[in-house]
């Protein structure tokens, strides 16, 4: 093993993360092919095969277990090190590592360039994930700041709300009840939803917001990819209860209107989650205060106040419109 590589190690504890090459490359942008050349190569070093495919799927083999473990041990050492480097260096230099649930990805780029644009020496990791793949970042140290809407409670995490998450159920501008006003939580179920994968921080917003039972959820179609989903909900597959900041845009256009449903929006809060055990480089702690003092007054939302969109008070519930705009400023 003398002759393995960090990069080897890498490519293999994400390969064996997620039992998948191809979401290994995805992960670490490679090729697919890059990535099964790494890990050819490391198992040559290791002198044992590291998985085994039965069908489709691939498995761990006993070396390849034993090897993930001391991996995960070797990778964290080396992020030790960068990490009182970077504590040396101050923010001027460091390098931020922070992930992001797949809904966040539509506000988030632009609190990094706020960042950035403060500390332009800064280098930045930053991934997108949903909400297992995040966890399991959190978990194995992967990641500096992981920004979710449901911190874990089977973790040792520190967890701290920065903005408001407002859901909503959105449907087409043409379907019947956008012109409803108070309409029962019942009759909406029974109408298509073409809704996230079961699991997903969406799914489990959604169960919340009915009452925790979706049973009687008349579910048309599942789909993982929100982008997919609006476009379904456009061409009139269904309704969809989506987050807020998802849906800006289509909002905007026209394209999609938000239903005003008995107890919605269901309000939720960004959060920032990381080891408790975890000390932060210099630049995660500035951009946690970033966060936390700046977060959400730059990821505040708005629509515009048609004469048939919903009312500021049916979207927002208790937060406060701002003259013009339906805008979510919650408490």
């Amino acid at each position: 093993m003398k002759h393995a590589t960090l990069r080897q190690l890498k490519v293999f504890e994400s390969v064996a993360r997620h039992l998948s090459f191809s979401r290994a490359a995805e992960e670490l942008h490679l090729t697919q092919p890059a990535v099964s050349t790494q890990v050819g190569k490391l198992e040559e070093h290791a002198g044992n095969a590291l998985f085994e495919q039965f069908g489709k799927k691939i498995y761990l083999t006993a070396a390849g277990a034993e090897l993930l473990a001391l991996s995960r041990g070797i990778i964290a050492q080396f992020e030790q090190a960068e990490a009182a480097m970077a504590h040396l260096r101050g923010v001027r230099g460091g390098r931020l590592n922070v992930g992001v649930i797949s809904a966040g990805d539509y506000f988030f780029p632009q609190l990094l360039v706020e960042f950035i644009g403060r500390h332009s020496d800064v280098t930045l990791n930053f991934t997108v994930h949903n909400r297992e793949e995040l966890l399991a970042h959190i978990d194995a140290n992967l990641t500096d700041l992981a920004i979710m809407v449901r911190p874990p409670s089977d973790l040792d995490t520190t967890n701290e709300p920065f903005a408001p998450h407002p859901y909503v159920v959105v449907a087409p501008a043409s379907h019947p009840m956008v012109r409803r006003r108070d309409i029962p939580p019942a009759e909406v179920m029974a109408q298509p939803f073409v809704v996230r994968e079961r699991g997903s921080d969406t799914w489990r917003s959604m169960q919340e917001a009915f009452g925790g039972d979706v049973t009687g959820l008349n579910v048309a179609m599942e789909i993982r990819s929100t982008e997919t989903i609006k476009q379904a909900v456009i061409a009139g597959f269904g309704l969809s209860f989506l987050s807020a900041h998802t849906v800006s845009r289509e909002l905007q256009s026209g394209a999609l209107r938000v239903l005003d449903v008995q107890g919605f929006p269901l309000q939720l809060h960004w959060y920032m989650v990381h080891r408790r055990t975890k000390r932060l480089p210099p630049v995660a702690q500035a951009f946690r205060n970033f966060l936390l003092s700046e977060g959400a007054g730059l990821i505040a939302l708005a629509v515009p106040a048609g004469p048939r969109d919903v009312s500021a008070a049916s979207v927002v519930g208790d937060c406060q419109p701002v003259v013009g705009k339906v805008a979510f400023h919650c408490s």
